[in-house]
């Protein structure tokens, strides 16, 4: 007999909670229908207020280091590596010896060559001169006997013509002494030519080409030699030695490389968009991951002049000049590069995603009198989050960002904004 209440107290709880939530529900509907005859159309949307204030706008990418000063020693022939006198990081001063190479059989074949072009330079004199030393003995010998031989015809012709005259002597004697003496005045004629028409024309040619080829082929076996006993050109730090003492090399081969590290540029890839923004002088800053914290400053003295493919990118090389190089920077290394294109003092600017654009038009939304209002604007520099206003609105006008169920904004929207 107990039970019976005790049922009809769960059903009248249960009923009551029925209507508890019905009650919430019609007061929600209610709420909303209110909401809406107070608001109606209005959008929320996120706004922000046009203001001045610096704008420096950058760019980032890799770069390598290149020094500005580098050399590079290259085997000239195969053979051993005689000894190293310095060591990777060494600084050294200009004309220091730095490596040598097993040098005895280029000294031979530069005695050789020397020895050839002393030849040529004997043979070529003597084109010159018509003949060796004794040859022109020889010559001058043959003309004083060929000059007496035709002194004493003379005599003779004069002695028979004074005996023609008296009937001593025929007419015939006189004419044949008379034909000795002109050839005797053409042999003395003939060798009087050899002292300086000697060799022909070809003969000189052929011997001024036989002197340029030994002489090159001396310098060539001079320089063989000195490229194998190494001197620095300039004072700079060793960086890279690839070879050891009696290593042998192949012609070629890399032996030691050299660097002034207080003068470096660094060859940099822009993307082609970003080349229009880039300017020689535009100061840049460099960062290398083997020295966190660590910045360099430099600026570009070499904008792209063309567009080539790099990977899957085209791109721009630029260089870049490091001012305040210490030596810390190495050759080859990578770095990471921010240039700065602009950097204006106290400019009107807006958050960038207040931008729209329409063809070559650009505009904001600006809020008025709780509606939006569609301003032509006319932009200049950028970055990634703010915009310079160069006409077209004022200091502290409210514009519209985005709304807040992702609603397409549009002029003339009655709008409500939140922070």
């Amino acid at each position: 007999m107990q039970a019976i209440p005790s049922v009809q107290a769960t059903a009248t709880v249960q009923k009551s909670r029925r209507m508890l939530w019905l009650a919430l529900i019609a007061a929600l509907v209610l709420l909303v229908l209110l909401v809406r005859h107070f608001i109606g159309n209005t959008v929320l949307i996120h706004t922000a207020t046009a203001r001045h204030q610096d704008l420096i706008s950058t760019l980032s990418t890799n770069g390598n280091v290149e020094p500005q000063q580098n050399f590079e020693a290259h085997s000239p022939v195969a053979g051993t590596v005689k000894a190293v006198y310095v060591h990777e990081g060494e600084h050294v001063p200009a004309g220091k010896l730095l490596l040598t190479m097993d040098d005895l059989a280029t000294r031979a074949q530069v005695a050789s060559a020397l020895s050839t072009l002393r030849a040529a330079q004997a043979q070529m004199g003597a084109i010159q001169r018509g003949g060796t030393q004794e040859e022109q003995l020889q010559l001058a010998a043959k003309i004083s006997q060929a000059r007496a031989h035709r002194d004493q015809i003379i005599d003779t012709l004069a002695a028979l013509t004074r005996l023609e005259r008296s009937g001593s002597a025929s007419r015939n004697e006189v004419a044949a002494a008379q034909g000795q003496l002109k050839l005797a005045n053409i042999t003395l004629q003939n060798l009087e030519q050899q002292k300086t028409q000697r060799y022909a024309a070809i003969d000189q040619q052929r011997g001024a080409a036989e002197l340029a080829n030994a002489q090159a082929a001396y310098q060539a076996a001079l320089d063989t030699l000195q490229k194998e006993n190494i001197h620095a050109p300039f004072a700079g730090i060793v960086y890279s030695i690839p070879v050891q003492p009696s290593e042998y090399v192949q012609a070629g081969d890399t032996l030691l490389k050299l660097a002034n590290l207080s003068r470096i540029q660094i060859r940099s890839y822009f993307d082609e968009p970003e080349i229009g923004r880039l300017a020689v002088g535009q100061p840049v800053t460099i960062a290398w991951d083997a020295h966190p914290g660590r910045v360099w400053h430099g600026h570009i003295v070499h904008t792209p002049s063309t567009i080539i493919t790099y990977g899957t990118r085209h791109v721009g090389e630029a260089i870049l000049t490091v001012d305040d190089a210490d030596g810390v920077l190495l050759p080859n290394t990578n770095v990471t590069l921010t240039v700065t294109t602009n950097d204006l003092q106290n400019v009107l600017t807006i958050p960038r995603e207040a931008l729209h654009t329409d063809g070559n038009q650009s505009y904001v939304y600006q809020v008025v009198d709780d509606h939006l209002q569609k301003i032509p604007i006319q932009i200049g520099a950028l970055n990634l989050t703010m915009v310079e206003v160069l006409s077209g609105l004022d200091e502290h006008a409210t514009v519209a960002l985005s709304a807040t169920d992702g609603s397409t904004l549009r002029d003339g929207m009655a709008v409500r904004s939140i922070p």
